[in-house]
């Protein structure tokens, strides 16, 4: 009996053991989710102050958007009207050109129908240097004609340049040509800065892709620019679980996101 009642005893105090280590190993599991979920509340705090100090600088990068658009427009204005001005004098070089040639061809065809040239020496001498000075000045015409046109040509493609840029800046986007790089990287705060601003084509509001390897790895949204550096919020969900952003990265314009 006594034996009975030491395995009963032993049996009983395993199971508690047993309940115990269970119990305790719960306990260990909770704790170190609720050390979890504070840390990650700490991070969402942080983010969220993050976010309501870009908010308040909205307002600001708004006013400043609308004052660049309005330079700008006023920019393309002034392109337009000195086009059309060089417009107006190759029209005023090319009736001038076309008056000469017909004299030129009145001179030519006189000078066919001359008979004795011999008895007529002085005057064909005169015509001749008519004929000279009219060639003189039809080829100063046509190099003026042609340095107008060359200005004509480059003023329109600056137009049509500033155009552009006026188009990516007005829907909010980085111009094409924008090449740049990751400078610093906050990852507590969810965001990075570049090594370049508007003076190389960032632009505020707009999206960028991070790029390695030929491969999109996350999206920035631009908060904030100056001249030479710019700051971007890296846009969550847009990077991979196994990818870390490294400072050198390279960064180009990318589609604008969807609101």
């Amino acid at each position: 009996m006594a034996n009975i009642l030491g395995i009963f005893t032993a049996i009983v105090l395993a199971v508690a053991a047993f309940v115990a280590m269970k119990n305790n190993a719960h306990l260990e599991t909770e704790i170190t989710n609720r050390n979890t979920e504070a840390g990650n509340l700490v991070t969402s705090q942080a983010r969220l102050k993050a976010a309501q100090e870009v908010l308040k600088e909205l307002p600001v990068e708004t006013a400043g958007i609308n004052e660049e658009a309005a330079a700008k427009t006023e920019e393309e204005t002034a392109l337009k009207e000195a086009n059309d001005k060089l417009k107006a004098d190759i029209e005023s070089k090319t009736s001038t050109i076309t008056a000469n040639k017909t004299k030129l061809d009145e001179i030519r065809e006189k000078t066919a129908k001359i008979g004795d040239l011999q008895n007529l020496a002085a005057k064909m001498k005169s015509m001749g240097a008519d004929l000279e000075e009219l060639t003189q000045s039809i080829s100063i015409n046509e190099a003026t004609l042609a340095n107008l046109t060359a200005q004509n040509t480059a003023t329109q493609a600056e137009e049509s340049r500033r155009k552009d840029e006026l188009d990516k800046f007005s829907k909010g986007e980085s111009l094409p040509s924008l090449k740049t790089r990751i400078r610093n990287i906050y990852p507590t705060w969810g965001f990075v800065t570049l090594q370049d601003g508007n003076n190389a084509g960032v632009i505020a509001n707009s999206t960028l892709d991070v790029v390695r390897d030929g491969e999109t790895i996350a999206k920035l949204l631009v908060t904030s620019v100056e001249s030479s550096s710019a700051s971007a919020s890296i846009v969550p969900d847009s990077i991979g679980e196994d990818v870390t952003l490294s400072v050198g990265d390279r960064v180009v314009p990318g589609t604008k996101a969807k609101k």
